[in-house]
């Protein structure tokens, strides 16, 4: 009940709202309870005393009574089921928010779709949830009341008889509900593995199509989307077995009522109108304990659904800003790595690196695949923490910097650009949003790329799809580069940034990375080694260590790591 009650919380600031809805609720109970009460004095006044005003007024009085719990009923359902709706609204947002805050690493330990099937497909059962629940504890728990009153008032012996059945549908919906809870936990855990296929797909269509594995594709999704439905499949036939049984059990109170009420009436110990009216009561009130029934069973769903959200809105993020975190303005931008050691898990990447970089200094990292180079540079925007040694900037540990004001600091292009779909403009200005429209023009030809934004069909404000999709590589990864330009910060990092570029693209992007690099401390992770000759230093790394470092014609000259990776790509 904890995660409900979280739930119910994010409803704290309507509570106006479900206050007016409460209050109309009671006209639908007290009307429930009103026509079950005046079934006896009613049958008496028609059939005992022949009285016609009361018989020709029934009529319009029955339409006028369901007018007004019809009114009772809407205002409430509206009232309620918006403000579960805004509650929610507040747990999507803040989950969203939750998952931007949580450190890169998290990210790596999730599925992009199980992340998506949290925020939306999860975040809509609990929608359903606080609508169903919020709304039938109201008016089905005061409509089960107002009768139950009724129904001791009629008889108590007979109220006693038919309640005692009552404590007894507990224990099977109690079981029933936690099976459903389970099983709703488990299903929506292979609905986020549906939205990972689909993320997968369409973001890879291109692929697929070139293997011609569309078949392979539709079966992997086909056998996913049976798992799914097994779940719901098991959650289905016990909600379906909840009705049944509850009804089953109820029924042997109605069987009994029936029998002893009819031998009172028999007997003369009880007239047939009060017996008439003491049935109705009775018959109206097990309505709403069965829809309360049902209400508990798609709490027991969203509370399986909310606990797979609360672990997200829970997650502590890896990288957080010491108590005496320093604010930072502009760097020089000096940077050391000092006995740098670093493992993913028990994986040791990086061991004992000492690196140091002046500012304005180009730091070229060359060597084989899976050596620790990407990781070296991410551990500089604090992507993630070391394990052991410091990483300094300007003299100064950056774990003792406020995480924000180190990212101002940083500009990184990827080999992975990137963009969004959004317009030219907007992607340029992602990392400067308050540049106005002459920044946004400098920073584009500086990167080479004010030519062909103004051959778009709606220049800066043309819109390029997803991921950039509407572009060539080279078109990309100079955009890439222009929001760095414009980002203007004083620490550069290259990620293999022209690596998956034709000769000629290369070119292009090669001359704006120059406009880039210019007085910035840049550490450029390259295989191309045509790419890296002017480096001021060239540190080659293998298995997590610097195996050595120095200027191109010095690394030749010592015919180790550097001079091997050269003649592989240059023995022509």
């Amino acid at each position: 009940m904890n995660a409900f009650r979280r739930i119910v919380l994010y409803s704290k600031p309507y509570w106006k709202r479900m206050a007016i809805a409460a209050v109309v609720s009671t006209g639908v109970g007290a009307m429930d309870g009103a026509f079950a009460y005046l079934v006896e004095p009613l049958l008496k006044k028609i059939f005992a005393e022949k009285d016609l005003l009361i018989f020709s007024l029934l009529p319009v009085g029955i339409i006028v009574l369901f007018i007004i719990r019809g009114v009772c009923r809407f205002t409430n359902d509206y009232l309620m089921r918006t403000a579960g709706q805004m509650a929610v609204q507040g747990v999507r947002n803040e989950i969203y928010q939750r998952n931007m805050r949580l450190s890169l690493g998290f990210f790596q330990r999730q599925t992009t779709g199980g992340l998506m099937s949290r925020v939306l497909n999860d975040v809509n059962m609990m929608q359903e949830g606080v609508g169903t629940v919020i709304t039938g504890l109201f008016r089905d728990g005061l409509s089960a009341i107002s009768l139950l009153g009724v129904i001791f008032y009629r008889n108590w012996e007979l109220a006693l008889i038919s309640f005692i059945v009552i404590p007894v549908t507990v224990y099977p919906a109690q079981k029933i509900g936690k099976r459903i809870k389970h099983l709703a936990k488990e299903g929506q855990g292979k609905m986020g593995d549906i939205a990972g296929i689909l993320q997968e797909t369409f973001s890879g269509i291109k692929v697929i199509k070139a293997f011609g594995l569309e078949e392979r594709e539709v079966d992997k999704f086909r056998n996913h989307n049976r798992d799914f439905y097994y779940y719901q499949r098991k959650a289905i036939k016990y909600e379906a077995l909840s009705t049944p049984v509850i009804e089953f059990i109820t029924s042997f109170g109605v069987a009994a009522v029936i029998w002893v009420g009819g031998a009172n009436v028999m007997s003369g110990r009880m007239t047939a109108a009060e017996f008439f009216s003491f049935v109705t009561a009775m018959v109206l009130m097990y309505s709403p304990i069965k829809k309360l029934t049902n209400a508990y069973n798609v709490m027991q769903r969203s509370i399986g659904a909310s606990e797979r959200v609360f672990e997200i809105i829970d997650a502590e993020p890896d990288i957080v800003d010491a108590p005496d975190a320093e604010p930072v303005s502009r760097v020089r931008g000096e940077v050391e790595f000092r006995n740098v050691s670093f493992s993913y898990d028990d994986e040791e990447v990086l061991k004992g690196i000492s690196l140091s970089a002046r500012k304005g200094e180009v730091v070229a990292l060359v060597g084989p695949s899976g050596g620790g180079k990407t990781t070296l540079v991410s551990l500089i925007p604090r992507f993630y923490d070391v394990k052991s040694g410091e990483v300094l900037v300007d003299g100064r540990d950056i774990r003792n910097l406020v995480l924000a004001d180190l990212l101002k600091q940083i500009s990184l292009v990827d080999q992975e650009t990137i963009l969004f779909n959004d317009t030219i403009a907007n992607n340029i200005r992602y990392g400067r949003p308050d540049a106005i429209d002459a920044d946004v023009e400098a920073a584009a030809r500086a990167a080479f790329a004010h030519d062909f934004i103004l051959e778009m069909p709606e220049g800066y404000q043309t819109n390029i799809g997803d991921r950039g999709v509407r572009l060539s590589g080279g078109q990309r990864q100079r955009l890439c580069i222009a929001r760095a330009i414009l980002k203007d910060a004083p620490i550069l990092i290259l990620d293999e940034a022209t690596s998956a570029l034709d000769t000629e693209s290369e070119q292009m992007v090669q001359k704006a990375l120059e406009n880039l690099m210019a007085n910035r401390t840049t550490f450029v992770i390259a295989h191309r080694l045509s790419t890296i000759f002017r480096a001021d230093r060239i540190v080659a790394i293998e298995n997590g260590e610097i195996k050595e470092s120095g200027t191109h014609a010095e690394l030749l000259e010592k015919g180790g790591l550097y001079k091997r990776l050269y003649d592989m790509q240059f023995q022509g």
